[in-house]
């Protein structure tokens, strides 16, 4: 779980100094909208429930988020979006899936191919590297939320798999089916979490070396920044050796 937390805190600390907030609020605003098409009841749909909340926790607009949910339901204009998942490698043959939303999956899937090839990497088929990740739900809380043994109890109680706590957030895993059981839990608690989503987890950590995590990251660095591109996952192993390289 560590290599896990470390990553999690470069692409905290990468975000607040690269990302600008009009791209995040356009990726959040595609899921309400996904979210929406499902249901646009918030009470029934828990994953419209996820998305706002991660919307009001990036202080997102009232109105980016209304208008959002006007295009699934037809009363606003919009374009449709599908949801696409992406594999490949990249540098060292780490592993890597992307997850997309978009209204045309061929520019996003030659834009991904692209962003593969230009950092050595190679987009492979459906499946070429899925089995190496776990499917888990995600919680996240910030960690002035409440303290690490009240996280954890409260956590374990509503039924979660594990809780990780550091200096800057709690991580709360789960099932699948059992996400919203907790998230639920935890939010008449704790208040909405920063996001709670289904996230890939590696079954197996690959090393590399420093100048290979760097490839690495600048491969992530170009999908994230593609507002078709909702998620990116690897199997880097952050050892601690990796992430002081790459803050020098």
């Amino acid at each position: 779980m560590a290599g896990h937390s470390q990553f999690k805190n470069i692409m905290h600390r990468k975000g607040a100094q690269d990302k600008k907030r009009a791209k995040i609020f356009t990726k959040i605003a595609r899921e309400i909208t996904v979210a929406a098409k499902i249901s646009d009841d918030i009470d029934s749909n828990p994953r419209l429930r996820a998305a706002i909340s991660a919307g009001r926790a990036q202080n997102m607009p009232k109105d980016n988020i209304e208008r959002a949910i006007k295009k699934a339901t037809g009363a606003g204009e919009g374009d449709n979006y599908e949801e696409v998942r992406y594999e490949g490698y990249g540098t060292a043959g780490v592993a890597v899936i992307v997850e997309a939303l978009t209204d045309n999956r061929n520019r996003t899937a030659s834009e991904v191919r692209a962003a593969f090839t230009k950092s050595g990497g190679n987009l492979g088929e459906t499946g070429s590297v899925g089995f190496m990740f776990n499917r888990l739900g995600e919680i996240v809380y910030p960690a002035n939320v409440a303290g690490a043994d009240e996280i954890f109890e409260a956590a374990l109680e509503a039924g979660a798999a594990n809780v990780e706590s550091d200096d800057d957030s709690h991580i709360v895993d789960t099932e699948l089916e059992d996400l919203n059981t907790v998230r639920e839990a935890l939010t008449e608690k704790f208040g909405d979490p920063e996001s709670a989503k289904m996230v890939f987890r590696a079954v197996t950590e690959a090393d590399v070396t420093i100048d290979q995590a760097q490839s690495i990251m600048k491969l992530v660095d170009v999908l994230e920044d593609n507002d078709d591109v909702q998620n990116v996952w690897t199997n880097v192993a952050w050892t601690d050796e990796i992430v002081a390289g790459l803050d020098n």
